[in-house]
């Protein structure tokens, strides 16, 4: 009995091992030292999880040891070999000095399975940040802009920004003293963004270093939206099943940062008809109707053309199918 009772104890204590090392293989990191920040600066760390596995994943909850950090889950559900994060954003304005926390992650589907991730840092009081990052906004495509924060320090007589490290190739930055008295220095920070950065979320950091020998450097995070100058929606239209003579109508939305006109809409498919307008105007909506022909699978591209110039095109895609009705019917 007792060697019954020992098998299945250590059958149990395996298949709960065999969980944790299934999850934890889908973290790319589980552990991260943010160094040393500044207080009140905006500083998160991503921990990237993919699935590597056919089921979906389901993230149930997620929380902290200690409330210096705040994590939340970007995705709480990933299809087989999607990427996700789990978010842990040091509270920099609540703490103070050396912090850490557990970060513990629960996943209850396809099997359950908790996972700990560890941070900590060193939250510097004598350093502020106002406000507590470089956010840019909403840009549009093609265009750059500029951002200032406030830098105020209390401490030694002598300490001196030096100067600045950025690694994107769309930033530039520049640090300047505006003023210094009594062991307390105020510095304004310019951030400028380049043309021609990539559409999509810009999350980046700059680094400031010092001539502090407690920490050389502190962070400084820069956020901002680059939107495209044309946009379309959806990107992929859904016709369903049809049968042959079948005809089904949707509406392209066409969007633009300054009105346009839509001077074509490309298509190689005859089955294909659409009604632009010729007017000027910065949302433009495109009927589109597709008769069925032949029977076969539908997945065409499609191109609207606009006076915004021939790179300023929007595409999308059509797909269905067309199948012969069923005998009888």
């Amino acid at each position: 009995m007792f060697r019954l009772g020992l098998v299945l104890a250590l059958s149990c204590w395996t298949s709960v091992a065999s969980a944790q090392q299934w999850a934890e293989k889908m973290f790319s990191e589980r552990s991260f030292d943010f160094g040393t920040v500044a207080r009140a600066g905006k500083v998160e760390h991503e921990f990237i999880i993919t699935n590597l596995y056919k089921d979906d994943v389901h993230i149930s909850s997620v929380r902290s040891s200690c409330g210096c950090t705040q994590p939340r889950i970007s995705k709480d559900t990933l299809k087989s070999h999607e990427k996700g994060a789990i978010v842990a954003a040091f509270n920099t304005r609540a703490f103070s000095g050396q912090r850490g926390a557990t970060v513990t992650v629960t996943i209850d589907r396809p099997r359950y399975a908790e996972i700990t991730l560890n941070v900590k840092g060193y939250i510097r009081t004598d350093i502020v940040l106002d406000p507590s990052q470089v956010n840019f906004g909403s840009v549009a495509e093609g265009e750059g802009t500029s951002k200032k924060i406030r830098i105020e320090y209390a401490g030694r007589n002598d300490w001196k920004i030096t100067g600045t490290n950025v690694n994107s190739p769309y930033l530039t930055a520049d640090v300047k003293e505006i003023s210094r008295s009594a062991g307390r220095a105020s510095y304004e920070l310019s951030v400028d963004l380049k043309q021609g950065a990539p559409v999509g979320y810009l999350q980046d950091q700059l680094f400031l270093t010092t001539n502090d020998r407690r920490g050389t450097q502190f962070p400084v995070n820069v956020e901002g939206l680059i939107v495209s100058e044309l946009t379309v929606s959806p990107r992929t239209i859904m016709l369903g099943t049809l049968q042959p003579g079948q005809s089904v109508t949707k509406q392209i939305v066409v969007k633009g940062l300054k009105p346009f006109k839509v001077l074509e809409v490309r298509c190689d498919n005859e089955a294909f008809t659409f009604q632009p307008v010729d007017e000027a105007k910065t949302v433009h909506l495109v009927p589109m109707t597709f008769k069925a022909g032949e029977p076969g699978k539908i997945n065409q591209k499609i191109e609207i053309v606009t006076d915004l110039g021939e790179s300023k095109t929007a595409e999308l895609s059509a797909i269905g199918e067309v199948n012969l009705p069923l005998a009888g019917n």
